[in-house]
């Protein structure tokens, strides 16, 4: 039996923290990434895993030391990291003479490799490049996608939801407009994918609302799709599966029209509104006449006494 897949029992409170915090949860922790160089690691690969570790901060490892391991042929070591960094994403570069300055994205389920996706990296430029103000540790980026190839193939759809689980941070239960300063632009065109990072400054417009700007800060990759290792449908959808107590209930009886306003259906008895008790007054006192007309017709005579 491996070491990591054995049962360890707790002896100090901090273990105990550190293990409670590596159960399963009904929200689960932030996406963790590790970085990882291969055994032939150029500059260019090693630079890219320094810029993306950058964007990627305070949820990411970086190991500097070089691995000779082939995520395509064997998974095992990949996934002995994951257990020890307790990471689901991973960014594995290589470089060969058959596949020169590789990336290799992809994230796990359970501990193993769920969607794989190798890029070549035709174009760069680092961080350092570009001399201006970049924005500060640990922002939450905004995410754009642009091209119908993200939504036309099926590799393509992976590699948005790959990158979206990447790069998409935590998630927050409110947002300031001051906080939105981070932009990660993709572009699939031509069978390329276009990685663009700005920093959005805000303006003065005259009015309430700011003027946006765009700022370059770095980095720009361009990448192009070689491999491919994608999950089956059924363990696909077994990974998007959600704990029960997190499906919101539904509610009996409530609906809601196109403006999002609330109706309510509430069931009654059938009333007879010839018994409804209405407000007393004479105007509405019943007649001798209408009383016999209601009682048959026929008014009783009243006997003299004697």
């Amino acid at each position: 039996m491996d070491a990591l897949d054995r049962v360890v029992k707790p002896k100090t409170k901090r273990a105990k923290r550190f293990l409670e915090k590596r159960e399963p949860k009904l929200t689960e922790n932030t996406k963790n990434a590790m970085l990882i160089k291969g055994g032939n690691a150029n500059s260019t690969v090693t630079e890219v895993l320094k810029d993306i570790y950058a964007l990627k901060k305070p949820f990411a490892v970086m190991y500097k030391k070089k691995n000779i391991t082939r995520p395509f042929e064997d998974q095992t070591s990949l996934e002995f990291f994951s257990k020890k960094s307790d990471c689901s994403l991973f960014l594995f570069g290589s470089h060969n003479k058959k596949r020169p300055n590789n990336l290799i994205v992809g994230r796990m389920f359970d501990y193993h490799v769920l969607d794989m996706i190798e890029l070549g990296i035709e174009n760069f430029v680092s961080l350092k490049d570009i001399k201006n103000n970049k924005c500060p540790e640990g922002t939450k980026p905004m995410l754009i996608f642009a091209g119908d190839t993200f939504d036309l193939s099926e590799e393509y759809r992976r590699l948005k939801s790959l990158l979206i689980d990447f790069f998409r941070g935590p998630t927050v239960p409110n947002i300031r407009l001051a906080g939105l300063e981070h932009v990660l632009h993709f572009t699939a065109v031509d069978g390329k994918i276009y990685m663009r990072s700005y920093k959005v400054l805000l303006k003065k417009s005259g009015c309430k609302i700011p003027r946006i700007e765009l700022e370059d800060i770095g980095p720009s990759l361009d990448l192009v799709m070689r491999r491919t290792h994608l999950a089956s449908d059924d363990l696909y959808k077994l990974s998007l599966k959600q704990p029960k107590a997190l499906k919101p209930k539904k509610k009996k009886n409530i609906s809601h029209d196109v403006f999002g306003t609330t109706y309510g259906r509430i069931h009654m008895q059938k009333q007879d509104l010839s018994k409804l008790q209405t407000r007393k007054m004479k105007g509405l006192k019943k007649r001798p006449a209408e009383k016999s007309a209601e009682d048959g017709g026929i008014s009783p005579k009243k006997t003299k006494s004697v």
